[in-house]
């Protein structure tokens, strides 16, 4: 190969690894295997190699190299870098509102929302379209030059894509380094959080600490006058520039601010990063700037903050309760604090090797943490603020309700009470019963059943079928229409499908998906409790647990005992659907929130034609349905090469 040979194929090779950059890591798709583009930056490196003047700053392969600085060079900013003051409520935004009014009368004031990504904030410079300095924001006017840092970063573009910079051959682009939530799990245990690692990481002054950390940018503004007239505009040069950007909002109205708000609270834990609020801006540039800066933020944007998902308190109790399987969970009884717009009084600590794990103490002033509806938790104890009146919590040896001796099995961290009589488990089985995956009783849910036990009106799951509305009246806050209607939707329930009343029946290790699987194979209820063990370890899916599990229940005479008596009550036990074979052998799983039906929907669309519906991404699985704010499956699925499909192609394959 001459040199000019070489020369065109290092500009090819150049262009095809930028190009499958761009796709993986600002675009999230993948058009060719990691391997295949491992093999595209080998070759461009060897011909760098043999031809070095031919290197240049933006090349792919300047990504990580380097010797570890002495110290960072200062940099000034051209412009400072400011904060952005918070707000937290709705008032507290009108109130922001009334103010720019008063500052700008007369003038139509519509905004820009977008996440609130919390990373650690850099700026970038490039000229004549090449990345030439990288900067942290440090004093807001003064930052130090990480350039060598953040080349390591892959959705940092060494080059920009579009011709744009040519308007000025200077170009400052900034946003927020941060780390996905799934990739920051092997790095917890010394960081507190993401953004910790980020900031941590990108002031190394080795460059190949940060090129060995999974960080990505986002781009949230641009500093450069590229004839953008609105900050909404701003973001979709961003991205033809080549920079990943939140597609964000234009609100004509702070109404649409806070519905924008509220619909990003709710999707929140299933971003694929941290966020804590959303910032809103002035859209209107020129008006922005007029407005001006007070103190160290601009009057023309805010941070609109949700509600803290972590909080401190003080643990003053600790007690067990009783699940329906037996298990032994201790729970924090706490001063009551307010977490995500929520006040708790009850925290989990799972089991007692957390507790020895936390070191917590009756006493400890904790953190507390609570993430969408998950359970709240004891993460932290804070133990430079405990007293000497902490006391420590000593593992109760015997069921609190029954006074039965609890047992752990082997290999498990969880003690249990073995007594199935226990009068705790059994309020939690009703729990349990009537719940929307089991014989879904509309009306009744754990605070009726609590009644109807404390009231010696149901001590069985039987019993719920032979209530009357003479019954339930008495019940606290039930009036006689309610009572009813109680009686009605009981009925109503007595007609269920098998997998359901298998899922019902609450056999340990049986979920959902299982015992619809069960409910396929066998047909009937007395043909799965004669099923050999062999049988069911045969079956996919079912493994010596719990197939071993379902032998143990359907042996005891009690639980026997409780079909016959649902049976006697009326209880009609639906053969299973029928089921075709269109997509036979073929397994699914589905991410993210989609459009024409819940998960739970197209679950069961998937069965009915064959198909196996998964809840996790392996080998094994054939299609990802994606759907809107996917999870760290889609991520999973690429680098397991499984087939990703859209929602319009999976009820295609449905039909």
């Amino acid at each position: 190969m001459t040199k000019n040979e070489a020369k065109k194929r290092i500009e090819k090779l150049k262009k095809a690894i930028n190009h499958h950059r761009y796709l993986y890591h600002v675009l999230d798709r993948q058009e060719i295997s990691d391997a295949a583009l491992d093999s595209l930056k080998h070759e461009l490196y060897q011909l760098e190699k043999e031809y070095p003047d031919l290197l240049t700053p933006d090349s792919p392969t300047q990504r990580v190299g380097g010797r570890p600085l002495a110290k960072f060079k200062k940099v000034e900013h051209t412009l400072p870098m400011l904060s952005i003051e918070d707000v937290f409520s709705e008032q507290e935004l009108a109130d922001w509102e009334k103010y720019l009014k008063r500052l700008a009368p007369g003038k139509t004031i519509d905004y820009f929302c977008e996440p609130k990504i919390d990373g650690f904030a850099v700026t970038l410079i490039y000229r004549n379209g090449i990345l030439q300095t990288g900067a942290t924001r440090g004093s807001g006017l003064v930052g130090e030059d990480v350039t060598q840092n953040l080349k390591t970063i892959e959705s940092i573009p060494l080059s920009l894509r579009s011709e744009l910079w040519r308007k000025t051959n200077l170009v400052e682009v900034r946003g927020e380094v941060y780390m996905e939530k799934k990739d920051f799990e092997k790095f917890k245990s010394t960081y507190a959080n993401p953004r910790n690692l980020a900031a941590g990481s990108i002031r190394q002054l080795n460059p190949k600490v940060a090129g060995s950390r999974p960080l990505k940018f986002l781009a949230y503004d641009l500093v450069t006058s590229l004839d953008q007239r609105k900050h909404s505009q701003e973001h979709q040069i961003l991205k033809d520039l080549g920079f990943k950007a939140e597609p964000g909002q234009e609100c004509q109205n702070l109404s649409q601010v806070i519905d924008f708000w509220r619909s990003l609270a709710k999707k929140r834990e299933k971003l694929p990063f941290q966020i804590d609020g959303v910032v809103v801006v002035v859209n209107d540039n020129a008006l922005f700037q007029k407005l001006g800066v007070a103190g160290k933020s601009p009057r023309g944007i805010r941070a609109f903050k949700f509600s803290a998902k972590q909080a401190t308190t003080k643990i003053k109790d600790i007690k067990v309760q009783v699940g329906r399987t037996g298990a032994i969970t201790p729970v924090a009884v706490l001063e009551p604090v307010k977490v995500a717009g929520v006040t708790i009084s009850r925290a989990t600590l799972h089991n007692e090797g957390e507790i020895k794990r936390l070191g917590v103490k009756i006493g400890d002033t904790v953190i507390i943490e609570r993430a969408g509806d998950v359970i709240p938790a004891v993460v932290k104890v804070l133990t430079e603020l405990r007293t000497r009146k902490a006391k420590d919590f000593r593992f109760p040896k015997k069921c609190p309700i029954c006074g039965q001796e609890l047992k752990k099995p082997k290999g498990e961290a969880i003690w249990r009470c073995k007594n199935p009589r226990c009068q705790a488990r059994q309020r939690e089985f009703l729990h349990h019963f009537v719940s929307k995956k089991a014989f879904d009783i509309e009306g009744i849910g754990p605070k009726v059943i609590d009644q109807l036990i404390d009231k010696h009106l149901v001590s069985q799951a039987s019993d719920l079928f032979e209530l009357t509305e003479g019954d339930l009246t008495p019940l606290e806050r039930l009036a006689e229409k309610s009572a009813s209607n109680l009686v009605a939707a009981i009925q109503n329930s007595k007609k269920i499908p098998l997998g359901r009343f298998i899922y019902a029946l609450g056999i340990r290790h049986v979920g959902e998906e299982t015992a619809v699987a069960l409910s396929q194979y066998f047909g009937s209820i007395d043909k799965l409790g004669n099923a050999s063990r062999e049988t069911l370890e045969n079956l996919s899916d079912i493994g010596n647990k719990v197939s071993a599990s379902i032998g143990v229940w359907f042996k005891s005479a009690k639980n026997q005992q409780l079909i016959k008596d649902l049976l006697a009550r009326g209880v009609k036990v639906l053969p299973s659907e029928k089921f075709g074979d269109k997509l036979k052998g073929v397994t699914f799983v589905i991410t993210g929130t989609l459009d024409s039906m819940t998960r739970t929907e197209a679950q069961k669309k998937i069965r009915l034609i064959g198909g196996h519906p998964s809840t996790s991404v392996s080998q094994q699985t054939d299609y990802l349905v994606v759907g809107e704010n996917p999870s760290s499956k889609l991520e999973k699925a690429k680098k397991l090469g499984v087939k990703i499909i859209k929602e319009k192609e999976f009820l295609q394959m449905i039909k």
